[in-house]
């Protein structure tokens, strides 16, 4: 038996081209990697009454643009990304453009860091700066949400990777060379399948039962006080609706309310002989649909035992003033007792609290106020914001300018303590006599880390109620908290009006790929295709001969067949 062991076989030299060209492939694939990548979240599509709104695609693949005019007007942008920072956006310009049905290959909106939902700083004041930019967010919002946009509409936010590369761009157009499979430059790729209707979509209520105090031990011949706020948002990216103030707050202070009762309402010498109701309502930017199917689910003694209702709405401002929102007329009794008592406990908070009367039109299917939905079932009700008008529908109700540092801490702790005294003092006869229940410093004072933690979860919390599920987290943390501080909690699961439907794709990642140009790549092909020929030609003389290389390439000769 041979003792030596078998030589592995040598790869033959003829084959070197191809090694060579394998390995200039897996070079290429590396300078192929994105140059950067970042979040992006897409327009809101839906449909209202059938007909279409906010942006209709979702893919993006296209080159990068900085201007509707960066390029002659003969330049087709149906294949161009526009890259345009809202800080420096024409509102004017672009409001044209869209109404105008002009194509684009794509839009990508960027915001400042400063709207970001994680960032959570405390308000302390002001900027006219911010203010001006808050409302410029808002009015393209308003634009883009009531638009049939044929194209993907995205939304990301300033960094340095985006911003470097948005530099870039920018001098490619100035330079009178933007970007084109011709010229090369930056390419904007959004990988995502067709967005598709989100069927039947959930809205989901939850409610916290407080029951009062009575002789005989039921409490269902008690009358009862509803304290309710809506706690979805809507906007132009609904992957960025947190609502801070519209209605974060509201929620906030509901829950800090609720609690502040289960502390009073847990010792049978100063539970009151109200009931409380807690409502956690979904549906508030769509006609406040789910409040309306929460109050038919009431029984009949339940809807009459309703004393009146409290809706919370839109509480952080930074201001002063609130206002009292009714149907009824102002002359009505019982607007003037709640009024009255708001009023007279507002003075001591040094606010003031103002009467706004709206009248209710039956027949129309457009709901303004939450409390309308109880005004149309003949209940008491009115809302309590600092919002002077309500907004139109779809509007206002968790826009992409408010977020965190729209709202004041200070503010919603103010108008907890408003809520809070009022129904307290109509609970126990204490209208007019100065009695100050939840005093600072007291057992039963406001908490403001509860205050803080709960409108941070809720300012970093998208919540469009056609994107959570019956059992998303959020759903299950305000379920569980107002257990916490009530007696009994029930949730109601429905079904949003058909009147508006959604679509999903709401967000994505952006890939960002520098490419070069065909003239480029022609030129790269020729190269290659020269030096793999030159290579393989001298391999295959040094190995074989000039001979063999000659025969490669001669035409062999023919060859006859003889018929048989």
């Amino acid at each position: 038996m041979a003792n030596s062991q078998r030589r592995p076989a040598a790869l033959d030299p003829v084959y070197y081209p191809v090694v060579a060209l394998a390995l200039i492939l897996v070079a290429c694939v590396d300078f192929c990697d994105a140059v950067t990548v970042v979040d992006v979240y897409r327009l809101v599509q839906y449909d209202l009454s059938g007909v279409p709104f906010g942006s209709r695609l979702a893919t993006l693949n296209h080159h990068a643009g900085s201007s509707f005019f960066a390029s002659s007007s003969t330049v087709d942008l149906s294949r161009t990304v526009l890259m345009l920072p809202v800080r420096e956006l024409d509102l004017d310009l672009i409001k044209e453009y869209i109404g105008q049905g002009k194509l684009l290959g794509g839009l990508l909106l960027l915001l400042p860091p400063q709207f970001s939902p994680e960032k959570v700083e405390t308000v302390v004041g002001r900027d006219e700066h911010f203010d001006l930019l808050r409302n410029k967010v808002s009015e393209l919002e308003r634009l883009l949400i009531h638009a049939n946009i044929p194209y993907p509409v995205y939304f990301a936010f300033e960094d340095d990777n985006i911003n470097a590369v948005l530099a870039e761009v920018k001098r490619n157009d100035a330079s009178g060379q933007p970007a084109t499979a011709t010229t090369g430059g930056y390419k904007l790729v959004v990988a995502a399948s067709d967005p598709k209707k989100i069927a039947s979509p959930t809205i989901t209520n939850i409610q916290g039962w407080l029951p009062g105090l009575k002789p005989d031990g039921d409490s269902s011949q008690l009358p009862t006080i509803a304290i309710v706020a809506s706690y979805d948002t809507f906007g132009a990216a609904p992957a960025l609706s947190v609502g801070s103030d519209s209605n974060g707050s509201g929620v906030v202070a509901l829950l800090e309310i609720a609690r502040l009762f289960s502390v009073l309402y847990s010792n049978p010498k100063t539970r009151g002989r109200y009931n409380l109701l807690f409502g956690l309502t979904s549906g508030g930017p769509y006609n406040f649909n789910g409040t309306q199917k929460w109050l038919r689910s009431f029984d009949q003694r339940l809807r009459e035992s309703i004393d009146y209702a409290i809706c919370l709405n839109s509480l952080g401002s930074l201001g002063n003033e609130l206002h009292l929102h009714v149907s009824k007329p102002p002359e009505n009794t019982y607007i003037q007792q709640i009024f009255q008592g708001f009023s007279s406990v507002a003075e001591e908070y040094g606010l003031q609290v103002g009467l706004k009367h709206k009248k209710i039109n039956i027949s129309s299917p457009r709901v303004a106020w939450e409390h309308e939905q109880f005004s149309r079932l003949r209940v008491t009700a009115a809302t309590i914001s600092e919002l002077s008008t309500a907004p139109e529908l779809l509007e206002g109700t968790g826009s992409l300018s408010d977020n965190r540092l729209s709202v004041s801490e200070t503010s919603i702790i103010r108008s907890v303590k408003l809520v809070a005294e009022s129904v307290a003092r109509h609970i126990y006869s204490q209208e007019g006599k100065g009695t100050n229940i939840f005093a600072d410093n007291g057992s039963l004072a406001v908490n403001p880390s509860y205050v803080r933690s709960w409108l941070d979860l809720l300012s970093t919390t998208s919540r469009v109620a056609p994107f959570l599920s019956k059992s998303d987290p959020l759903i299950m943390a305000l379920q569980k908290e107002l257990a916490d501080h009530t007696a009994e909690v029930n949730v109601q699961h429905e079904t949003l009006d058909e009147t508006f439907t959604f679509y999903d794709s709401i967000s994505g990642r952006l890939h960002v790929y520098q490419v070069a140009s065909v003239t480029f790549d022609l030129l790269l092909l020729l190269v290659l295709g020269s030096y793999l020929i030159t290579l393989f030609s001298f391999l295959v003389i040094t190995t074989r001969g000039l001979d063999d290389l000659i025969s490669l390439f001669r035409r062999p000769p023919s060859r006859k067949v003889k018929a048989v």
